[in-house]
């Protein structure tokens, strides 16, 4: 008897029939989060489970997060493999954060804000003499609209949104 998911990879796996296999992109993917905050942790758990690398970059030496040693600069931290998120939109440092990443060679650069008004990485970069070309690759809003009020689903709503971005897909319902 043939079922339906004997046709379907990805039902295959859901049912464990098969192991699942990576994607292309997908080894060695890297998932920085900007500024130690309740969502960054979130982020960086649900983040590791979903096969990305960890990293946390608080430019702060004050400020942490449990089980995330942080890294206080870019360095060889960001690469082409990386996926990274501000955090936080209220932290003075998102300029000079927000110009020295648009420098690295990372995948995707998102601050997390309402789009109901200019987010303050616009106005912090201008003042740097941040090209508005350059500003323009900052996404934001960033993650799937699925109404998040809590951290864990401000870090689902991003992670799926980086996921489908990472596919090539539009993320939502539509298939």
């Amino acid at each position: 008897m043939t079922h339906i998911h004997d046709e379907d990879p990805a039902c295959e796996v859901a049912h464990g029939d098969a192991p699942a296999e990576e994607t292309a992109g997908e080894a060695g993917r890297t998932l920085v989060a900007v500024f130690a905050s309740p969502v960054a942790g979130c982020l960086l758990r649900l983040g590791a489970e979903l096969g990305f690398r960890p990293v946390l970059l608080e430019p702060d030496p004050a400020r942490g997060l449990d089980g995330f040693p942080a890294v206080r600069e870019i360095g060889g931290h960001v690469d082409a493999t990386a996926d990274v998120v501000l955090t936080d939109h209220h932290r003075d440092e998102i300029g000079p954060v927000l110009r020295d990443l648009l420098t690295s060679p990372a995948r995707w650069i998102g601050i997390m804000g309402s789009p109901r008004h200019t987010g303050p990485h616009v106005r912090a970069l201008a003042d740097l003499g941040v090209p508005p070309e350059e500003v323009a690759r900052v996404r934001r809003p960033i993650g799937l609209n699925i109404g998040s009020r809590t951290p864990p689903e401000i870090a689902v709503a991003t992670l799926a949104g980086l996921i489908a971005d990472r596919n090539g897909r539009p993320g939502g319902f539509a298939f």
